[in-house]
């Protein structure tokens, strides 16, 4: 087990250093200098130009800004940002909390629905309830999240007024932040109707970020229950007696979700890039929204660093679902 763990992390080191070239080079390749981004329609002269460069060490060729930029994380430090001055893993601190919470209600979503209706599909193969559930499946998990979200924007929240249009809880109540997850906050707050707010804000990004990790988790759910039901003791089980409820649900599906849970933990990565595009619609104050405002102002230490965060957590996730996968099923270890 030692050896298996001991390669996993043997792994995540090139694959950092990848990253971090990969977001160097990327961001540097969008159009728009960051000073002159960042001064906007001030105006800036050509002195002033070149001092702020150097100051940003954006004077140095780009050999020199990547290895510069690479012993500063050795040493430890993630930068600070070229717009507002402060760390970035302070800015990354506050955020993520807001980032994990739709990340984790969106999942736990999509577990709890996909998980029984792909093993109705299973029991019900080859019926117009199996075909149906699939073809919601697919649906679901090739919709674009921007078209999706906005969708659900003018259905539930311009056209019925069911829920909120953007942020994390009205504007009439103050929670203090002393966890940074608004449901927890707003539990805890004296405000009544805080929690209920807090939740309302949540409902629609959470189904729209947790629609393809449904979909995935369905079909996962339907071939694994499949391979499980075409076994010999389920066959043996069945020429006991016993109850149908009893064979599909305390002898296939505990087998059976070994695999589920594999990918239930690989949605980690979808989920955080996928809270990109959710954050930047529903104006959710989170990691994903921070980065697309880092782009639009050319803020390289927010964009490499906080890049490089986001994989890192998701590297660290897929080494835990590797590591608990091979501590089920000791044959993959090798």
């Amino acid at each position: 087990m030692l050896n298996f763990i001991f390669r996993r992390f043997v792994l995540i080191i090139p694959t950092l250093v990848g990253v971090t070239l990969a977001s160097f080079i990327l961001i540097r390749a969008v159009p728009g200098d960051p000073i002159e981004v960042r001064m906007g329609e001030r105006g800036i002269t050509a002195e002033q130009l070149t001092l702020m460069r150097q100051q940003l060490g954006l004077d140095q060729p780009l050999w020199k800004q990547f290895l510069d930029y690479e012993a500063q994380l050795v040493s430890g430090h993630l930068g600070n940002s070229s717009i507002t001055h402060a760390p970035v893993w302070d800015e990354f601190l506050t955020l993520f909390p807001a980032t994990l919470e739709l990340a984790l209600a969106a999942l736990i979503f999509a577990a709890v629905l996909g998980t029984p209706l792909g093993v109705v599909a299973a029991v019900r193969r080859g019926t117009v309830l199996d075909y149906g559930l699939m073809a919601g499946s697919v649906t679901g998990a090739s919709m674009p999240i921007f078209w999706w979200g906005l969708i659900m924007i003018l259905i539930f929240s311009v056209t019925l007024g069911w829920t909120p249009v953007s942020g994390r809880i009205s504007d009439m109540f103050y929670v203090e932040p002393w966890s940074g997850f608004m449901l927890i906050d707003a539990w805890f707050s004296e405000d009544k109707g805080a929690v209920w707010s807090a939740l309302s804000h949540l409902i629609l990004p959470m189904i729209v970020l947790g629609t393809i990790p449904l979909a995935t988790i369905a079909r996962m759910t339907r071939s694994a229950m499949l391979e499980v039901l075409g076994e010999d003791y389920i066959r043996t089980a069945r020429a006991k007696g016993l109850k149908p409820s009893q064979i599909v649900f305390v002898h296939a599906l505990r087998n059976a979700l070994i695999p589920v849970v594999t990918v239930i933990g690989l949605q980690v990565g979808s989920l955080l890039s996928g809270a990109i595009l959710t954050e930047t619609i529903f104006a959710w104050p989170g990691v994903g929204r921070w980065l697309i405002e880092a782009i639009q102002r050319r803020d390289y230490p927010v964009l490499q660093s906080g890049t490089l965060l986001i994989a890192i957590l998701v590297m660290a996730v897929n080494l835990g679902v590797d590591m608990t996968y091979g501590f089920l099923n000791p044959r993959i270890r090798h």
